[in-house]
């Protein structure tokens, strides 16, 4: 799989890499159980298709992604980048990243799961609403990477103002914010000052929570129960939900043009920005990785990128219109 450099650091990265959300079992605070035999075995097949990095954080399965992690990657450990991420510990609500010390038991923590000396890509999770923490967040991040125990140091869910604020302290190696055809935020500026400042940028959702996989129906988006964490984005819910599924239908004969699938296209489609090293892609076993894998290989071609440019300029002066994200 292609590799590109993360900003001004020596690790390579592959175009994709697994996210373990879903594999940890839980998105935010708990976790429903997961067979971890084949949680295992999506890693596993991660690495056997060439994909070199693996995003976890403490929060998903409250540290349970991260223990797979380690257990997964037992003698594999010199195969692989891993990032992780600081911000709500434990069963916790409320983001504990206001003291330094908060980091650095959140970091030990994390080293005992993983089972590692070190993390390649530490990483804040989200500011807080009142951010005045962020900085004394980073120095101590900042400090970490100085004793050695961290490589390199990230933000997630940073906005511009933020991003500014934490540079100025100490290096900032990526940025991770959502991106996706129907969530184009980030190129109103922050893809721009990432690229002048050389911060690498890892993007998440690239499939939209799976709304572009091309594979959901109405039917089964409203038979979703009503504490399914999906139905707090829009494009689940209506009005979005007949546009969305509408715009996804229009994405399937420029997909199938290439022979590829609706999410190898989104996939490849975040990945044709030059300022974007690498998406991250969810898989609850190893099917789902082998299918959105060779989105990783995918340049996509000029025509191609025009003829998306040009769904998004119709869509937007008819359905779409009203849908979040895809105006940019």
């Amino acid at each position: 799989m292609r590799t590109r450099k993360l900003g001004t650091t020596d690790l390579l990265m592959t175009t994709i890499g697994l996210g373990t959300a879903d594999i940890g079992g839980g998105r935010i605070y708990g976790w429903a159980p997961r067979d971890e035999a084949e949680s295992i075995a999506t890693i596993h097949r991660a690495l056997d298709l060439g994909i070199n990095w693996l995003d976890t954080a403490p929060v998903y399965g409250v540290g349970h992604a991260e223990e797979l992690v380690g257990r997964a990657l037992d003698g594999r450990k010199d195969e692989v980048i891993i990032a992780t991420k600081c911000d709500i510990s434990g069963s916790s609500k409320s983001p504990s990243y206001s003291r330094t010390q908060d980091i650095r038991g959140q970091l030990e923590a994390s080293l005992k799961r993983l089972k590692v000396e070190a993390i390649d890509l530490y990483q804040i999770h989200w500011p807080v609403q009142e951010d005045e923490a962020i900085e004394e967040a980073w120095s101590a991040i900042a400090d970490l990477v100085r004793e050695g125990k961290v490589r390199y140091a990230g933000v997630s869910n940073f906005s511009l103002r933020q991003l500014r604020r934490v540079q100025a302290i100490h290096p900032v190696a990526s940025l991770q914010p959502p991106y996706s055809m129907l969530n184009r935020e980030i190129e109103q500026g922050l893809l721009s000052y990432c690229a002048a400042h050389d911060i690498g940028v890892i993007v998440y959702s690239p499939m939209e929570s799976g709304i572009l996989t091309g594979r959901f129906t109405r039917e089964y988006v409203t038979s979703l129960p009503p504490g399914d964490w999906r139905l707090r984005n829009p494009h689940f819910l209506e009005p979005c939900l007949s546009a969305t599924l509408a715009f996804v239908e229009r994405l399937r004969p420029i997909a199938g043009g290439s022979g590829e699938t609706v999410g190898q296209l989104a996939i490849a489609w975040v990945l044709r920005r030059p300022e974007v090293t690498s998406a991250i892609v969810g898989a609850r076993n190893p099917a789902q990785i082998e299918e959105m894998a060779p989105a990783g290989n995918w340049a996509l071609a000029g025509p191609e990128i025009a003829e998306i440019a040009a769904l998004f300029e119709s869509l937007g002066e008819t359905e779409m219109k009203e849908v979040p994200g895809i105006n940019g």
